[in-house]
C-alpha cells in the first residue's frame, strides 16, 4: 500500500504534468523513491518565495525532498527543525558580479566568509557558494589568479571546518552578463591551482546547457571537480520536463553513474499554478538510477 507521501507525490506529479499539456519524461509508476536514490534532492529557495519556509519544508518532504537550499543563517533553523537539510549556504554579503576576480573585494569577503563557514559547519551544513565576479574588462587568466588568492584563505578556513566552498558556474549569456566563471574549464583550472578538495565547483546543468553543452561528457571527465548540481530547463529557466531541449534522465544517470552522494537542487522558476506540482514533476523527472 502506498503511504501518504508517495500517494501525495503522485498527485502532485500528476498535477503538474496536467497543468502544462506536455509530457514528461518519465512517469511516477516507473520512479524509485527518494530514499533509493545515490543522491539526494533539494530544491532552491528564491524558487519559491512565495511559499512560507514552514510550509515548503512540509510540503517538500512530502515529495521527497532532504534538502532546501541558498538558506540564509536566520533561516538554516527553520529546516533542521522540519527535518530536513541545507546543502548549500548563502548571506547577504554574497553578490554574484562581485566575487573573488576583483582584489579590491578581498578584504570584504575575507572578513565576512570566516563566520558564515564556520556556522555552516555548525549547522552540519556541506557547502557555501561563492562567485568568481564580472569580468569588468579583465583576462580571464587574471581572474583567475586573483580567485585563486583571495580564496586561499578562506579554503583553510573551509578545511578545518569540514565545509566546501564551491563556486557556481552561470551562464553570461542570458542571465549573467560578463560573468567570468562561465565555462567549465576555466573552473576546472581554478580548482587544480587551489588544490584542495574543500574548493569545488557548483556545476548548474541549465547555465553550462547555455554556454557549452556537452554535458554528459563534461560531467564524466570533471566529476571529480563537481561538488554540486543544479537543474533548469532550456530555454526559458522553467520546467525540467519534455517542453524544454535538456534529457534530464540521461544527465541525471550520468551523474549517478560518477557515484555522486550529494545534493541535486532543483534550480527552475515554476510557470505551473500549483508551485509544488511542478517541484514534484522535476523530483521524479530526476528519480532515476539505471
Amino acid at each position: 500500500m502506498m503511504n501518504r507521501r508517495q500517494l501525495l507525490r503522485g498527485s502532485l506529479l500528476s498535477a503538474g504534468a496536467l497543468a502544462l499539456g506536455h509530457a514528461v519524461w518519465a512517469t511516477e509508476a516507473a520512479l524509485p523513491l527518494a530514499s533509493e536514490q545515490p543522491f539526494r534532492h533539494s530544491a532552491c529557495r528564491w524558487c519559491y518565495q512565495g511559499i512560507p519556509l514552514e510550509e515548503l519544508c512540509e510540503r517538500g518532504q512530502d515529495i521527497g525532498l532532504q534538502s532546501i537550499e541558498l538558506l540564509k543563517p536566520d533561516e538554516w533553523p527553520i529546516v533542521l527543525k522540519a527535518g530536513l537539510g541545507c546543502a548549500v549556504a548563502t548571506a547577504d554579503f554574497i553578490r554574484i558580479p562581485d566575487g573573488f576576480n576583483d582584489r579590491q573585494q578581498h578584504a570584504r569577503l575575507q572578513a565576512q566568509y570566516p563566520a558564515l563557514i564556520r556556522q555552516a559547519a555548525d549547522a552540519s551544513i556541506p557547502n557555501v557558494i561563492c562567485f568568481s565576479g564580472n569580468r569588468r574588462g579583465m583576462r580571464d587568466d587574471k581572474g583567475l589568479e586573483n580567485c585563486a588568492r583571495g580564496l586561499e584563505p578562506l579554503v583553510r578556513i573551509a578545511e578545518s571546518a569540514g565545509v566546501t566552498l564551491i563556486m557556481e558556474l552561470l551562464n553570461s549569456k542570458v542571465d549573467h552578463r560578463d560573468y567570468m566563471a562561465d565555462h567549465t574549464e576555466w573552473g576546472v583550472a581554478l580548482v587544480n591551482k587551489i588544490g584542495s578538495p574543500h574548493f569545488r565547483l557548483l556545476y548548474d546543468i541549465y547555465h553550462m546547457q547555455i554556454m557549452e553543452g556537452d554535458l554528459i561528457r563534461t560531467i564524466q571527465t570533471h566529476h571529480t571537480h563537481l561538488a554540486h548540481y543544479h537543474t533548469g530547463g532550456v530555454p526559458g529557466r522553467h520546467e525540467i520536463n519534455a517542453s524544454q531541449e535538456i534529457n534530464y534522465p540521461a544527465v541525471v544517470r550520468a551523474i549517478a553513474a560518477t557515484g555522486y552522494t550529494g545534493y541535486l537542487g532543483q534550480e527552475f522558476i515554476p510557470t505551473y499554478d500549483d508551485k509544488l506540482a511542478a517541484l514534484a514533476e522535476g523530483v521524479g523527472i530526476c528519480s532515476v538510477t539505471s
